[in-house]
């Protein structure tokens, strides 16, 4: 494993787990803001902020993080979709 713990390997999953973890967190005010009338164009921000986030989460072996970031996506997709940004 050139020069890696054996434990390593898992340490570095977990942390991917953790940092989709704040992206998703990071994505929450704009989807909450986006589905305020009027403001819904913050959905376009937390789309892009979400994807990154679950494939972070994809990377790591636990599932919560890439899942938190699908449900952000989801609720960013209907918002637009609902408003008529995404047809």
């Amino acid at each position: 494993m050139s020069g890696l713990r054996r434990g390593a390997g898992c340490a570095i999953f977990r942390a991917m787990n953790i940092l989709s973890i704040l992206i998703g967190l990071l994505a929450i005010p704009f989807v909450l803001g986006g589905i305020i009338p009027l403001l819904g164009a913050l959905n376009y921000l937390a789309i892009p902020i979400a994807v990154v986030g679950a494939g972070l989460g994809i990377l790591s072996r636990r599932t919560s993080g890439r899942n938190f970031n699908l449900l952000m996506l989801l609720v960013a997709v209907v918002r637009l979709s609902l408003g008529g940004g995404i047809l």
